[in-house]
C-alpha cells in the first residue's frame, strides 16, 4: 500500500563507509538496507543523500598534525567532531551499499563537498550557508511528509529530520530503520528525544503497514 501521494522517502548516507567493514561503520548498520527496500514499495517519490567529500575534507582526524579521531576542533565558529577519512569522492567507501535497491530514486542529493564545512543534514550543510537543493525538489514534486530512514540516527538522520520540522514538512523517523553511532553512550535517545521535541513524529515498520 502507497503512503499518501504527497509523501516521499528520503534514504540517508546508505553508503558502504557506514556499513559493515568501512571506515566509519555504524553499529549493525547493513541491517536497514533491507528495511530501505521494503520502505521503497509504499513511495512514489524516493531519495536519497550522500556524503561526498573530498580527500582533505577538515572533518578527517588525517588532515590534522597531532589530532586524532573523536577529537573536537573548532572550525570557523563551529564545533566539528574528527572522523575518520570516509565517503571519499569516486572511492569504494562513498558508494552505495550494493544490496541496496536504487531503481526508484529519483534523484541524488551530494553532502559534505566543500572542504571547509561538515555536511550532516540532508538540506543544509553544519553552518546553514549552503543547501543542498532538497527542500526545493520536495516543493517542486508537492511534497508536504516525509519520511526519513538511513545513518545514522544521532548525526545525519537527526539533523536531516530537524532541518525538515523547522522547513515546515510533516516529518516523520522509521527509527527502526536507522542505526546510531552512540559515541557517547545516551546519543542515539538524546537525538530521537530532540527530534520528539521538535515536531517529529517517531514510526516503527509496522506503523507503515
Amino acid at each position: 500500500m502507497l503512503i499518501n501521494p504527497h509523501s516521499a522517502l528520503i534514504m540517508v548516507d546508505l553508503q558502504n563507509d557506514f556499513c559493515k567493514g568501512g571506515s566509519l561503520e555504524v553499529p549493525d548498520g547493513d541491517a536497514v538496507i533491507p528495511l530501505a527496500n521494503q520502505l521503497q514499495a509504499k513511495f512514489d517519490v524516493i531519495v536519497a543523500t550522500k556524503d561526498w567529500h573530498p580527500k582533505d575534507h577538515m572533518s578527517f582526524a588525517s588532515n590534522h598534525s597531532e589530532k586524532k579521531v573523536g577529537d573536537v576542533i573548532n572550525v570557523n565558529g563551529l564545533e566539528q567532531i574528527l572522523w575518520p577519512d570516509h565517503c571519499v569522492q569516486e572511492t569504494h567507501g562513498a558508494e552505495l551499499h550494493p544490496l541496496l535497491n536504487t531503481f526508484k530514486i529519483q534523484k541524488f542529493f551530494l553532502k559534505g563537498t566543500d572542504k571547509t564545512v561538515d555536511s550532516y543534514s540532508a538540506f543544509f550543510d553544519n553552518a546553514h550557508l549552503r543547501t543542498t537543493g532538497l527542500a526545493d525538489y520536495l516543493l517542486q514534486q508537492k511534497i508536504n511528509d516525509i519520511y526519513i530512514m538511513g545513518l545514522a540516527t544521532d548525526y545525519c538522520v537527526r539533523f536531516s529530520c530537524l532541518d525538515a520540522a523547522h522547513l515546515g514538512f510533516k516529518t516523520y523517523i522509521i527509527q527502526e530503520a536507522c542505526r546510531g553511532v552512540e559515541l557517547n553512550p545516551g546519543d542515539v535517545k538524546n537525538a530521537l528525544n530532540e527530534m520528539r521535541a521538535e515536531g517529529v513524529t517517531i514510526l516503527e515498520m509496522k506503523d507503515l503497514t
